[in-house]
């Protein structure tokens, strides 16, 4: 392998996307592929290059990460690349998806079939924070293989700790999805507070933003969004989170534990995809509660 593995990525949309762009700037051959047509021409215009489908990527790369919405995607990728056995032998996959444990479990089992070694690895943290080196990734899998790729995640951020075996990167991701689902609304009913009390919710923030103890990552980025009153460019698009939520929820299910104030969240992103928001930030949520208390646009 030569210095810099070359390094292919399935699944070009806002994460995959600034994975590409940002192993490009640091000098790394990229391959890309999706079946949308705008991410790969973005790739193109990096200095990326697109493959013709998933396997011919998969047979021209040293490492790849998978960066897509759905089980069933990830299902589709790993069955197209068992037609394609790695000529080196052992591949490493880094999976950086948030989705259902059962599903990646699957795929790691099928990947190891095909001579693959996949890692678990998902990333807290939305396109925006990359600047800014402000991403979490949660490794999880074999050591020896996580290893290996840690130059990977150097190139996006100094917080790429190792977790543990296999899913513990995900269970630890759910957990943090977990908190943010709660902290989104927490901080829209705050800043909905403020302007029924006739402060300027700006004022909150210039006080409660850098707080060692108020202050979160999730206040100082969604706040202004909900500030504005504008959610677009979206850092997390409301009908991708409820993906997430659907997740999370069907988790702590299975597990029997109650989740009463992440529930009692659920229903704010639900209102917000029946406004109309679905596009929007999660921030959005600030426009259900404004529109519950009379100050709706």
């Amino acid at each position: 392998m030569q210095d810099k593995p070359v390094v292919g990525i399935i699944g070009l949309g806002i994460m995959g996307g600034v994975m590409a762009e940002t192993l490009l700037k640091r000098g790394y051959t990229v391959i890309g592929y999706d079946i949308e047509t705008p991410c790969k021409k973005r790739l193109q215009r990096a200095g990326g290059k697109v493959a013709r489908s998933n396997a011919q990527l998969a047979q021209d790369s040293d490492i790849v990460i998978i960066s897509l919405a759905s089980s069933n995607a990830l299902a589709s990728v790993v069955a197209e690349l068992a037609s394609v056995p790695h000529p080196q032998g052992k591949q490493i996959i880094i999976e950086t998806s948030t989705l259902p444990l059962a599903d990646k479990q699957a795929a790691a089992k099928a990947l190891t079939q095909q001579s693959r070694t996949m890692l678990d690895c998902p990333i807290s943290g939305t396109a925006a924070r990359m600047k800014d080196r402000a991403w979490t990734v949660y490794v999880s899998g074999p050591p020896k293989a996580c290893k290996q790729v840690a130059p990977l995640f150097q190139v996006f951020t100094d917080m790429a700790p190792y977790v543990g075996k296999l899913g513990a990167g995900t269970k630890l991701k759910f957990a943090a999805n977990h908190l943010v689902a709660i902290y989104n609304v927490a901080y829209a009913e705050m800043v909905n507070l403020c302007r029924k009390m006739d402060l300027d919710p700006n004022v909150a923030l210039a006080h409660f933003g850098n707080s060692p103890v108020l202050g979160t990552g999730v206040m100082r980025l969604r706040v202004p969004f909900m500030i504005d009153r504008q959610y677009t460019p979206p850092t997390m698009k409301v009908e991708v989170w409820q993906k997430d939520m659907q997740v999370i929820g069907d988790m702590a299910k299975a597990v029997n534990c109650p989740t009463p104030m992440f529930q009692a969240c659920a229903s704010i992103y639900t209102a917000a995809m029946a406004m109309g928001l679905e596009q929007s930030d999660t921030a959005s949520t600030a426009e259900v509660l404004a529109l519950m208390s009379g100050q709706g646009h």
